[in-house]
C-alpha cells in the first residue's frame, strides 16, 4: 500500500505517520543540490569516474535522486555509469509523485520518467533503469537497518537524508549509522541536513570527520563528513574476484539470450567485446524460438524463483522499451507488454495471502483473473486463473540481435571453439579442433547452453562436472488462418505450456501474415537434432493436449492443423537447466583467485526470456563490484559456489 501523504496550504507534502513536512517550506531542491549533491563534492568528485556510487537513506519523493541525474547529464565529465542507492520503508504512489515535481524544466520530465516505473514496489530490491541503463536507481524497499545489513554494495557518497531525529529516531540511531559506514570506503565523503549532536558523535566514533558547515534555508548548519577510519576498513568477503580495474577485451561465448545479455551489459560498461558462436547467425540455438514468454511466477510463500522473476520481468520490460526507443525494436511486432493470462487445472497459481489488499502493491503484478479476461479466453467464469499484468511476448531473435547492435560488440560467426587456454600473461584463447587461436581476451563469458560444461571439460577445468542438464523442447508453430485467428485469446495464455496467440509470420514484421505458437515439450537428458519423425508427431500431440487443458475452447480451432495427416516439423531447440532449475550466473573457478577472468552464464532453461537480462547485469555487476541489481540473497542463490557445493557433496 502506498504511503499516506497530507498536502499543506503552501503545497508541501506532509507525512501523518511520522507528524513531519518531506521538505522545507522553501522546496526541497536547494536541499538536494547543495546540501547532499555538492556537499558530498559532487560533481568534481566524480569526474573521470568509470562509476560511480551514491547510497542514500530516505527516498521520499525523489529529488535527491532527480537533482543527481540532471547534474550527471549535464556534466562532460560524468561517469560512464552512476548508480544511485536508495532505502525506502514507506513508498509513496506514483500519482503523489508527480503532484510533488518541482515547477523546474530540467528536472520535471526526469520525474515523469521515474512515476512511469514507479510500480509493484513490494517489500525488496527493485532496480529502475534510465538513460539506456547508464543511470540506475536500486530502490531497497524495507526498513533501513534490516535492509542494508542484507544487501552487499560499496558507496562512494552518502546522502543522510529521511525525517529528524525527532520523528524517525530509529533512521538516526548508533546502529543504522553503523549499517551505512558497513558501506562506505575510505575516503566516501557523506553530507546530510542533520547536525544533532549524537549524529555527529555517532559518526565519528565509526572513523568518519565530521564538520559543520553553513546551511541551506531555514537550516542555519548542515554536516559533512569524510570516511576515513584510524583502523583498517573490513574487505569484502563474498568469494569472489576482486572487482576488474577497468574494462578491457572480452571474449561472450555463445549469440543466444544470455550472451547478447552479458555482452551488452559489459559493452555499457566500456567492455569490447566480440561474441563467438558456432552459428551462421546470432540466435541460432534455444534463443531462436519464433516467440516467446516472460512472465512472474508466483507461489503462496513467495518463493525464490518467484521473487527472482519479478526482478527479471522488470529488467525485461524496462530493456524492450529502451530498445525500442533507440529504434531496434518495434513495439507491437517484435514484443508486446500484453499481459498474460496464467491457467493451469493441475496446480492454480496461487498469490501470496498479503497480495490480496486492494491497495497491496503485489496487485500491480499479478491478480486473480477477471470476469472479462476469463470470456476473452472463453474459460468458464469460476476458472482458477491469475492475470499477469508485468508480462507479455517476445521475438527473442529480433532481441537478440538489438542487444548485439550496441557500440562495442562485434559478432563472429562460425567460430567452432574446440577448448579455452589461458597464457601465462593471464590471457585466455579460444582455440579451434586444431589449437589455432580464434581469439583472445582478458575475460571471457561461457554462455553456450548445454555446450558450456563440454568446452569446460574439453579444456580441462573441472567446472566441466557442474550438474546441469540438457533438455530438448519442441513447440507447434503454424500461419493463422480466419478461423484460428478468430478463436485465439486476444493474449499469451501461460500454464502447463503455454501459447502465443498473434505475431508476425515474417522476420521483418511486415506483410499480413500472422502466427501462433503453442509448446514446449520438456525432453530431459535429449539432444538428438532434428527429432524424428515419430518424435515430432507425439510432441505436436503433446502440445495439443496441453492447449486442450489451458483453452479448450480454442483446442477445436486448430482440428485442421493437429489431426492433419502430414503435419509440418516442430520447431526443435536444446536448452539446459542446472539441478535446481536456477540459472548459474558467477565465475567458473572452485575459489576466488582461481580462473581469473573466466566467467559463466549458463542455465536459463525455460525461463531465458524472463531472467536472461537480469543475468546479465549480474554478472556485470559482480565483475565491477557495483551494487547489485537483485536481492543479495537472491544473486547468492545464482551464484557459481553453489555447483560446487553440489559436485563436493555428489556420491562418487
Amino acid at each position: 500500500m502506498s504511503e499516506t501523504i497530507e498536502w499543506l496550504p503552501d503545497g508541501t507534502p506532509y507525512s501523518p505517520r511520522f507528524g513531519d513536512r518531506y521538505h522545507s517550506e522553501f522546496g526541497g531542491l536547494d536541499q538536494a543540490r547543495h546540501t547532499f549533491f555538492g556537499g558530498c563534492g559532487l560533481p568534481q568528485a566524480w569526474a573521470g569516474a568509470p562509476k560511480w556510487r551514491i547510497l542514500e537513506t530516505g527516498f521520499g519523493f525523489g529529488l535527491n535522486f532527480l537533482a543527481t541525474w540532471a547534474a550527471w547529464k549535464a556534466d562532460p565529465l560524468r561517469p560512464r555509469l552512476l548508480h544511485f542507492v536508495s532505502v525506502e520503508a514507506y513508498p509513496v504512489s506514483a500519482e503523489d509523485m508527480r503532484r510533488a515535481l518541482p515547477d523546474d524544466a530540467q528536472l520535471r520530465p526526469l520525474g515523469q520518467a521515474l512515476a512511469a516505473q514507479w510500480w509493484g514496489l513490494l517489500p525488496g530490491v527493485h532496480r529502475l533503469s534510465f538513460e539506456g541503463g547508464q543511470v540506475l536507481l536500486t530502490l531497497y524497499i524495507g526498513d533501513a537497518q534490516a535492509m542494508l545489513r542484507k544487501q552487499q554494495l560499496i558507496a562512494d557518497s552518502v546522502f543522510l537524508d529521511g525525517f529528524s531525529p525527532g520523528a524517525n529516531p530509529d533512521l538516526w540511531s548508533p546502529e543504522a549509522l553503523k549499517t551505512v559506514a558497513r558501506h562506505c570506503r575510505r575516503g566516501t565523503r557523506l553530507a546530510t541536513w542533520c547536525v544533532a549532536g549524537e549524529v555527529r558523535q555517532g559518526l565519528a566514533r565509526l572513523g568518519f570527520e565530521v564538520r559543520k558547515v553553513p546551511g541551506v534555508p531555514p537550516k542555519r548548519h548542515n554536516l559533512q563528513a569524510c570516511f576515513n577510519p584510524q583502523w583498517e576498513p573490513r574487505q569484502r568477503d563474498d568469494g569472489l574476484p576482486p572487482p576488474v580495474a577497468a574494462p578491457a577485451r572480452c571474449l561472450v561465448l555463445g549469440a543466444g539470450l544470455a550472451g547478447a545479455a552479458a555482452a551488452a551489459s559489459l559493452a555499457r560498461r566500456g567492455w569490447q567485446v566480440t561474441v563467438l558462436d558456432a552459428g551462421d547467425a546470432p540466435a541460432n540455438g534455444a534463443s531462436g524460438l519464433p516467440a516467446g514468454l516472460f512472465c512472474p511466477h508466483v507461489s503462496p510463500d513467495d518463493s525464490v524463483l518467484s521473487r527472482l522473476s519479478r526482478s527479471g520481468v522488470r529488467t525485461s520490460l524496462q530493456t524492450l522499451q529502451q530498445l525500442t526507443g533507440r529504434q531496434h525494436l518495434e513495439a507491437g511486432v517484435d514484443w508486446a507488454h500484453s499481459g498474460v493470462l496464467e491457467h493451469d487445472l493441475n496446480q492454480p497459481a496461487e498469490l501470496p495471502p498479503e497480495w490480496q489488499g486492494q491497495e497491496s502493491a503485489g496487485r500491480q503484478w499479478s491478480l486473480p483473473a477477471m470476469s472479462g479476461q476469463l470470456a476473452a479466453a472463453r474459460l468458464p467464469g469460476d476458472s482458477r486463473a491469475v492475470w499477469h499484468a508485468q508480462a507479455g511476448w517476445v521475438r527473442p531473435a529480433r532481441l537478440v540481435r538489438a542487444l548485439l547492435a550496441a557500440p562495442g560488440i562485434r559478432w563472429q560467426g562460425q567460430a567452432q571453439i574446440a577448448r579455452l587456454r589461458q597464457t601465462a600473461t593471464s590471457l585466455w584463447q579460444a582455440l579451434d579442433a586444431q589449437g589455432r587461436e580464434l581469439a583472445q581476451a582478458e575475460m571471457v563469458v561461457l554462455a553456450l547452453g548445454p555446450a558450456t560444461t563440454g568446452l569446460l571439460l574439453a579444456s580441462g577445468l573441472d567446472a566441466g562436472q557442474w550438474e546441469m542438464q540438457p533438455i530438448r523442447g519442441q513447440v507447434s508453430v503454424a500461419g493463422h488462418t480466419p478461423a484460428t485467428l478468430a478463436a485465439m485469446p486476444p493474449f499469451p495464455v501461460n500454464g502447463h505450456g503455454n501459447l502465443v496467440p498473434d505475431f508476425p509470420a515474417s522476420d521483418s514484421g511486415q506483410g499480413p501474415g500472422r502466427q501462433w505458437v503453442m509448446g514446449s515439450t520438456f525432453e530431459r537428458d535429449v539432444t538428438a537434432l532434428p527429432p524424428s519423425p515419430q518424435e515430432q508427431r507425439s510432441a505436436h500431440a503433446s502440445n495439443a493436449d496441453k492447449l486442450a487443458a489451458l483453452l479448450p475452447a480454442c483446442r477445436p480451432a486448430l482440428d485442421a492443423f493437429f489431426d492433419a495427416p502430414q503435419l509440418p516439423p516442430t520447431w526443435s531447440r536444446v536448452r539446459c537447466a542446472a539441478y535446481d532449475r536456477i540459472p548459474v550466473v558467477g565465475p567458473a573457478g572452485r575459489h576466488a583467485q582461481d580462473l581469473p577472468g573466466l566467467w559463466v552464464l549458463s542455465g536459463l532453461g525455460s525461463r531465458g526470456l524472463t531472467l536472461s537480462l537480469l543475468c546479465g547485469e549480474l554478472l556485470a555487476a559482480r565483475v565491477h563490484g557495483e551494487p547489485l541489481p537483485l536481492d543479495a540473497r537472491l544473486a547468492q542463490a545464482l551464484g557459481t559456489q553453489r555447483m560446487w557445493a553440489r559436485l563436493r557433496h555428489k556420491p562418487s
